[in-house]
Order: C-alpha cells, then sequence, then structure tokens
C-alpha cells in the first residue's frame, strides 16, 4: 500500500488536530510548550509535512485534553 500524505484520513486527522487546538484556545506555540517540542513540530504535522507516530499522537492528545479513542472513531469514519 503506497504511504500518501494525502490520503482522507491523514487529511482528516490533520483537520481533527487543529480543530482540538483551536477549541482548547491554544496557538501552535503554546501546544509546542507543552509538548516541549518547537512550534515547527506542531506546524509541520498539522500541514502533512510531518508525520505523527503512534506515541507523539497519544501525547498530542494528552496535551489538547482530548481522548485519542475519539479521535480514532472520528477517523474510522471514512473509506480508507
Amino acid at each position: 500500500m503506497p504511504r500518501s500524505r494525502r490520503s482522507p484520513r491523514r487529511a482528516r486527522l490533520q483537520e481533527l488536530l487543529v480543530e482540538r487546538r483551536r477549541a482548547a484556545g491554544l496557538t501552535q506555540a503554546e501546544l509546542a510548550e507543552r509538548l516541549n517540542r518547537p512550534q515547527s513540530f506542531v506546524s509541520k504535522y498539522e500541514t502533512g509535512e510531518r508525520r505523527l507516530d503512534v506515541v507523539e499522537f497519544l501525547e498530542v492528545a494528552e496535551a489538547l485534553m482530548t481522548s485519542p479513542a475519539e479521535l480514532l472513531v472520528e477517523l474510522c469514519r471514512l473509506p480508507g
């Protein structure tokens, strides 16, 4: 299976993470501070330039005070 940055699920994950960050009232810099990462880390995964591994995904969800399971359920509603 080809690894595409442009799959519907990848695009939706990016949207969900941006939506959750904004709903939490956080800037990219503020979220990055919570993650002990540079702001560019947040920017890159939000724009699709970078992928998150599973552990990073869990850390981001925790920093956003959202359930990783809820995010995954939302992603599973889309075709591969």
